[in-house]
């Protein structure tokens, strides 16, 4: 038997879910009017580095397809600092309507395990876009090392525990993370010495000063045509175009190791889900763009533009790997 109480309370939450699906699909409705005329005003593109840096370089491109695209003006502003925090930070508290957005590089999944205190989520404050771009690492060494390939350096560094130095362009750096990385897989047991970027570090390993680095293809490519710096391998898990005879990491007999300098797209969580889709698709075709494939290839990035799904979960699966390794070796950057 029902009572006259409950056939009330139940009317009522019949018309509470009626209002809230009237107030959901007046929701959709604008969000999906809001993306069809989006965007109707420049748009700021944050690069949280210095001006000329890799994330600049590759933004500056795809914003210029963009703009011709659109019809609207794609703004970089630059905003460095903190080690990419600065510029991260700007955008977490940026409102959520797809007039701003940033270009992430990977210490972004893994600062959040080196910083005591950050003033943002990677996954709460934000939402992925695309994975605008990956790139390897190559390890050089010193051409008066007596080591031809990546086993070689392992047993070297085994035979002399401590007294091999590898240079990174500082704490938390990918650079760094992959030296761990490679200490975490093989046992070895050498030095870290840090140094304000890699132009500095790359001229302590030409005197010898040090005898090892992970860096960028393009920055320790002209050393390594000039015969000047061996390269050993690279951090992908395929070869880079610029280095096709250097083997990687990995098919040097060290399964598992995988090291990426990838880009990416994000945009303050709770930005219309029809927006998010509009910018992935126009950074996709920009990334298709002869003009802009070429440029980014030309410097040893490999354009990439997957879902704002295949980011998410790319994004929660860097977190898990560095936030492991950044734990066992007691890493900290502050």
């Amino acid at each position: 038997m029902m009572f006259a109480s409950d056939i009330k309370s139940r009317a009522a939450a019949r018309i509470v879910a009626g209002v809230m699906g009237a107030v959901a699909a007046a929701s959709s409705a604008l969000a999906v009017e809001s993306a069809a005329g989006y965007p109707d005003k420049p748009v700021r593109w944050i690069v949280p580095f210095p001006a000329g840096g890799a994330a600049d370089l590759i933004s500056r491109p795809i914003g210029q397809q963009l703009t011709e695209r659109w019809g609207q003006q794609i703004v970089i502003d630059n905003r460095p600092g903190a080690g990419s925090n600065l510029g991260i930070e700007i955008a977490a508290k940026s409102a959520p309507t797809g007039y701003t957005v940033i270009v992430v590089p990977a210490t972004f999944t893994s600062n959040p395990s080196l910083y005591r205190k950050l003033a943002y989520d990677p996954i709460k404050d934000f939402a992925p876009v695309t994975l605008i771009s990956s790139s390897p690492l190559v390890l050089i060494v010193t051409p008066t090392l007596p080591a031809k390939s990546v086993s070689e350096l392992v047993a070297l560094a085994k035979a002399r525990p401590g007294r091999l130095n590898y240079a990174s362009s500082g704490i938390g750096a990918s650079a760094h993370l992959a030296a761990e990385l490679l200490k975490s897989l093989t046992g070895v047991d050498i030095t870290h010495v840090t140094y304000r970027g890699q132009p500095p570090a790359i001229l302590d390993l030409l005197s010898g000063q040090v005898q090892m680095m992970f860096a960028n293809v393009p920055v320790a490519l002209p050393q390594i045509t000039a015969g000047k710096l061996r390269a050993l391998a690279v951090t992908t898990l395929t070869r880079a175009e610029q280095l096709p005879d250097v083997p990687t990491v990995a098919e040097s007999g060290f399964p598992g190791f995988e090291v990426n300098q990838w880009t990416g797209l994000v945009v303050p969580a709770g930005t219309p889900q029809p927006i998010v889709a509009k910018l992935r698709d126009g950074v996709v075709v920009a990334l298709t763009a002869p003009v802009v494939r070429a440029n980014l290839v030309s410097q040893g990035f490999q354009p990439v533009g997957d879902t704002p799904a295949q980011f998410a979960a790319y994004i929660q699966s860097e977190m898990r790997k560095w936030g492991k390794l950044i734990k066992e070796r007691g890493i900290h950057a502050d």
